[in-house]
């Protein structure tokens, strides 16, 4: 007799629940694993060692790969799989502080706009490395100068619109031997305002990623020392590299001229696009009925994009100086295309991707293999 959609197989239920024994029995050796991690992280903090072996880890997928292949397991299925093991192991590590330098004297930290979700990620880096924060915000009894007064380190992390009023009010207040520093998404502006306004140290920082990462591992963050005169570039970039942020080195030029690549042309396709689905009233829903996973995932980048905040995004774009440079090429590349669908010209259209495929070079060949696997993971979820 032949079950109903909506029944479950009798002969199936004791298969289900001989794979959840065998699940709970890899999650109690995951554990287990976890416990040996963070002996590993003391040794290592003891020793000096580092967290990241790339020798090991690429014997270990060897190994793990090879011990799949023959037992009848998928090797690429299983390095996925250990992949993600040793970057929660990584994760793990840093977390412990396995390298955080053996003397670190603590400091006074001051996160001036505290309250907000990049300076509560900060707050957290600082603290599990036993510094005392104390952050000041619109909300909060302490002002923004009382924070600053006896801060060794003071942290500019408010709306970019504000970020250089707050430094005009906080940077004559600061120690001379403090380290004044930002994390604006932007760096020439906030640099010249931090210098102008204070004598002592200054840096520029941008953590490139948003402040709801599950994990600040492998994670980067953009680094533009201005004026040190304390070592203090020094000691930021040992508590980023022991939280497992990779620290990018730049200047203030550089920075804010990739930035309107990486940020400004990027936020403006996914708003066009985004404004394009609106204006055309388009049916969401519907069109997920015969989605492809690369519309997918533009789909899910532009709502998720348009549920976020929109003076965040407004501020990104209008306050690079970059910005009218990038636009009016993104302006200029559109109406060339626009113009060559319309007029069906297929030379044109195959010399276009010809000269962008051969700009790209080698890295089409990394981003074929790549977004395939992000598109892999994709349709697992469902």
């Amino acid at each position: 007799m032949t079950a109903s959609p909506n029944q479950v197989p009798e002969a199936l239920l004791p298969l289900r629940n001989k794979i959840d024994d065998i699940d709970h029995k890899i999650l109690a050796l995951l554990a287990e694993r976890n416990s040996v991690v963070e002996q590993v992280a003391e040794v290592k903090k003891t020793t000096g060692f580092g967290i990241r072996d790339f020798i090991r880890e690429s014997a270990l997928l060897e190994d793990r790969g090879s011990v799949a292949n023959s037992i009848g397991l998928r090797s690429e299925v299983i390095e996925s799989l250990f992949r993600v093991i040793l970057w929660a192991s990584r994760d793990r590590q840093a977390s412990l502080g396995a390298e955080m330098p053996k003397k670190m004297e603590p400091k006074q930290i001051a996160i001036i706009g505290g309250n907000g979700g990049m300076g509560q990620v900060l707050q957290k880096l600082f603290e599990d490395f036993g510094h005392t924060v104390v952050c000041a915000d619109l909300n909060t009894k302490i002002t923004n100068i009382e924070a600053a007064q006896h801060a060794d380190v003071v942290v500019i992390s408010v709306p970019i619109a504000a970020t250089t009023e707050v430094i005009k009010e906080v940077g004559p207040h600061c120690k001379p031997n403090a380290l004044l520093l930002d994390v604006t998404s932007t760096k020439t502006e906030p640099l010249n305002a931090m210098l102008e306004n204070f004598s002592g140290s200054v840096i520029g920082t941008h953590p490139l990623f948003g402040p709801s990462v599950h994990s600040l591992q492998g994670q980067r963050i953009a680094l533009v020392c201005s004026r040190d005169l304390n070592e203090w570039e020094d000691w930021l970039c040992s508590i980023f590299k022991a939280r497992g942020l990779s620290v990018l080195v730049t200047t203030a030029q550089e920075h804010d001229r990739a930035m309107g690549i990486v940020q400004v042309l990027t936020h403006q396709t996914t708003e066009v696009l985004g404004r394009t689905i609106e204006k055309l009233d388009v049916d969401v829903q519907k069109t997920l009925e015969f989605t492809s996973p690369i519309y997918l995932m533009e789909l899910l980048m532009t709502a998720r994009h348009f549920a976020q905040s929109s003076e965040l995004y407004a501020s990104i774009q209008m306050n690079n100086p970059e910005t009218g440079k990038i636009l009016q090429a993104l302006q200029d590349a559109g109406n060339e295309l626009r113009d060559v669908v319309l007029s069906n010209d297929r030379v044109a259209f195959s010399k276009i991707f010809d000269d962008v495929h051969n700009h790209f070079g080698s890295f089409s060949e990394q981003a074929l293999e790549q977004s395939s696997f992000l598109i892999d993971r994709l349709v697992e979820r469902g």
